[in-house]
């Protein structure tokens, strides 16, 4: 980083002294910073998103675009309408109650046997 900022500066001067020495307007000055600084920008953006997307790969996420069109091709293999929105099911109540009842009768079955020895 202090390299950059030192390209920053000595740029900055050159550019003062061609201002100070007439060479250039200051609206010449002005238009060419801009424009470095936008190009800067530019570049700056790209290089992020190679490296977010390098990161990402490696991670192992796909995008959601790509995941939509799996989607839709796994559903359409399987026969049924692809909806990438809906989060992985739970349980149902009905499964959890059925399953809570069934404990309740082993409970019940063995408390009954305890008592029946005595």
């Amino acid at each position: 980083m202090a390299k950059a900022s030192n390209d920053l500066f000595s740029t900055l001067r050159t550019y003062l002294t061609k201002v100070t020495e007439g060479e250039r307007t200051p609206a010449e000055v002005a238009a060419a910073v801009n424009s470095w600084a936008r190009e800067s920008a530019d570049a700056l953006k790209a290089k992020i998103h190679e490296e977010v997307e390098s990161s990402v790969a490696k991670m192992g996420f796909i995008k959601r675009d790509e995941f939509d069109r799996l989607a839709a091709q796994v559903a359409a293999l399987g026969g049924k309408a692809a909806s990438s929105k809906k989060a992985p099911s739970k349980k149902s109540d009905s499964t959890k109650s059925a399953a809570k009842k069934v404990a309740g009768k082993k409970v019940k079955k063995a408390a009954v046997k305890k008592a029946a020895k005595k």
